[in-house]
Order: C-alpha cells, then sequence, then structure tokens
C-alpha cells in the first residue's frame, strides 16, 4: 500500500514572508525617520552668513539612503520631511512646517530625498558585495552629496538671497568639511551594518 504525500512547496509560505517583509520595511523607514528627526537637534552649529545651520541631519540622511537603499531611503527621508510639514518639530532648530521650503535651506531639504535614493542606488549597484567596506560606502555617500545636496542647497540660496552663483557658492563653502566627516561616519556605521547583518545585502533594495 502507497500513501501519497502532499507536497509542500516554497510558494505556501511566499504570502507570510512578503508580510514580514512589509513590515520589516515599515519599521525600518520609520526608524530612520526619526533617527533624521534626531539628528537634526544635534548641533544646529551657524554657518556663515546663510543662516543655515551646520546640524547631524545630512548624516541621517545619506545613513539611510545607505543602509536601506534607494527606495526605502527615499521614502525615510520623505516620511521625516512630511512629519516637519505637519508640524512636528523635527528640522533644524525646532522648526517646522512649510515655511521652511521657502527658507534660506529649502534648497537642502529638497535634496534630501533624492540624495539618500542616490546614494542607495550606488551601493546596490556600484559597491556591490564591496559595501562591508568603508572606502566604498564613502565614495558612494559623498558622490550623491556632491552631485545633488550641495548643486541643490547652493540653487536654493542662491534664490533665495537673490545673489550671484559664486556668493552662494560661498555660503555653502564651511558645510564641506563637516559633509565629508559626516560622510566617513556614515561609511563606517553602514559597513558595519552590512557586516553585522548580511541578509541586509540580500534583500531587495
Amino acid at each position: 500500500m502507497t500513501m501519497s504525500k502532499t507536497p509542500t512547496t516554497p510558494t505556501a509560505d511566499a504570502p507570510a514572508a512578503r508580510r514580514r517583509s512589509s513590515t520589516t520595511d515599515i519599521a525600518l523607514i520609520a526608524g530612520f525617520a526619526a533617527l533624521i528627526s534626531a539628528c537634526a537637534y544635534i548641533g544646529a552649529i551657524p554657518a556663515g552668513g546663510s543662516g543655515v545651520p551646520i546640524t547631524l541631519q545630512t548624516f541621517g540622511v545619506m545613513l539611510a539612503g545607505c543602509v536601506l537603499g534607494a527606495v526605502r531611503g527615499f521614502l525615510a527621508v520623505s516620511l521625516y520631511l512630511l512629519l516637519g510639514v505637519l508640524g512636528l518639530p523635527v528640522f533644524a532648530e525646532h522648526s517646522s512646517g512649510l515655511g521652511v521650503f521657502s527658507g534660506p535651506s529649502a534648497g537642502y531639504l529638497y535634496a534630501f530625498p533624492i540624495a539618500a535614493a542616490l546614494a542607495g542606488f550606488l551601493v546596490k549597484y556600484v559597491a556591490r558585495e564591496r559595501r562591508t567596506r568603508a572606502i566604498w560606502v564613502f565614495a558612494c555617500s559623498i558622490t550623491a552629496s556632491i552631485l545633488v545636496i550641495h548643486p541643490m542647497g547652493i540653487a536654493g540660496m542662491k534664490l533665495y538671497f537673490d545673489v550671484s552663483w559664486h556668493e552662494a557658492l560661498t555660503y555653502d563653502t564651511p558645510f564641506w568639511l563637516g559633509d565629508i566627516l559626516k560622510t566617513a561616519l556614515v561609511a563606517l556605521v553602514a559597513a558595519e551594518v552590512f557586516r553585522a547583518f548580511p541578509w541586509m545585502q540580500r534583500v531587495d533594495r
């Protein structure tokens, strides 16, 4: 007498796996949005004559992009900006509201989700399996910062202050040293995260 056994297939667990993945994604996006909010509170050192303070904000933004990837990094930063728009004092110097998006720091704020997405894209497609090495994460993060955050920040200050491009560039210059230091910290932290949690490298980023 032969007994038939009902085969089990990987697809049987697919819905549960997708639910777990979605829950993890939501938790990561919310967690990094909270991290960026906390980073915006730290420092707030006035820089030059622009009125835009130096904070750890960009550290949180770029870490979100490098660790979470392009899509989730973009969503985490966008959620952070949405919280500020809704009135939570999550921007630099405990500010909030739509008015911040027409102030001297507006260009930087608009740049944040785009820069996070680009950093995540570069980590996935350029650093790839080398993302456990800080130098590669640093290269991806600083590239996104140079291509997105600084140009859009300069453009925002030019429009707000109605000055020349050169003068707007001088407003941005004081941020470069801090940006390099924060990028180095992003690279060290992200590389450690990928070494400690290898599954972060295998998920769809």
